[in-house]
């Protein structure tokens, strides 16, 4: 076997119930999920187990959500001998590969992603920004159609998460979005689906997020990488501390390149992949990305047994 990476979701991969069984199972998971309590002063945990789902799928709860999930189920793996050789996360995940790679402390990034959470959604009121995700077409062909739906209506849109191979998704002002997924279902999509997210994340109108998040960031503390961690700006892996916090806030306003992020995880050497966390999403990019690639995920007992059991065997 090469070398291994852990990846992260992002938002999204949400669901009422999540990390429940690792709860009553596992003390890591109860001593977690009691710390994102403390640092949130409110009941996340409550939230997870028992939702409402109107609740979980709020911005400012879905992303500490995620990360506490995230990270119960890297302390899980690490607490049975399996240990990445690199991270990475999409989007709000990149928080959740930084504490596994102790760039930041487990509960600075819950308070970080919960502000970071409401700061996007103040950014642009619910109901003015939205995300569609375009299926079956080139990069360029969605660049031009996002130009164009912009310069007719005056409304910016762009793409902002190169996911896989023919799965990109673009944001911006909702008329803007509109636009251009008209434009893409004349141009010949498979499909563009309009995601039930309440803004448009990664656009430049995220831009007030990423100013506040930079002053969130500056009161915690931020620490060299032990592994490297793969950063969604730039696509490339970073160790240092000063170049991690930078990369944080332009995340907040600038495209995700996970692709390209998956690539320079695969340059390293990385050929079997662990997604730790709710969902399946990342599993699913990397099949689109290179078949070759071993891909598991651990978001529950059942996928934490057999992924442990699949480790025990390759070595």
């Amino acid at each position: 076997m090469n070398k291994v990476a852990f990846v992260f979701p992002g938002q999204g991969a949400q669901k009422v119930g999540m990390g429940k069984d690792f709860y009553d199972n596992y003390d890591i998971a109860k001593k977690l999920f009691k710390e994102a309590d403390e640092a949130l002063g409110y009941s996340i945990m409550n939230m997870c187990f028992e939702g409402p789902a109107d609740d979980l799928k709020l911005t400012a709860n879905t992303q500490p959500a995620i990360l506490t999930m995230s990270v119960i189920a890297y302390e899980l793996l690490k607490e049975n001998g399996v240990e990445p050789d690199i991270t990475g996360g999409h989007s709000l995940g990149e928080y959740s590969a930084l504490v596994a790679a102790g760039v930041l402390d487990f509960q600075d990034a819950v308070l970080l992603v919960h502000k970071r959470g409401a700061y996007m959604q103040e950014a642009v009121p619910v109901g003015e920004g939205g995300m569609a995700a375009i299926i079956g077409l080139g990069e360029d062909v969605i660049k031009d159609a996002c130009a164009k739906a912009s310069a007719d209506t005056g409304k910016a849109v762009q793409a902002v998460n190169f996911n896989c191979p023919g799965q990109i998704v673009i944001a911006g002002a909702t008329a803007g979005v509109e636009a251009a997924v008209k434009i893409l279902n004349e141009a010949g999509a498979k499909k563009c689906v309009i995601l039930p997210v309440s803004a448009p994340f990664h656009s430049t109108l995220m831009q007030p997020a990423a100013e506040k998040l930079a002053a969130e960031l500056d009161k915690v503390e931020i620490r060299d990488a032990n592994v490297p961690v793969v950063a969604n700006f730039t696509g490339e892996t970073e160790t240092k501390a000063d170049e991690i916090k930078k990369n944080l806030v332009e995340q907040a306003a600038h495209p995700v390149l996970w692709t390209k992020c998956v690539k320079t995880m695969q340059d390293f050497g990385a050929d079997t992949y662990v997604e730790a966390g709710p969902g399946r999403t990342l599993c699913g990019f990397n099949k689109r990305i290179d078949r070759n690639l071993v891909s598991m995920n651990v978001e529950n007992i059942e996928s934490l047994k057999k992924t442990l059991d699949y480790f025990k065997e390759v070595r």
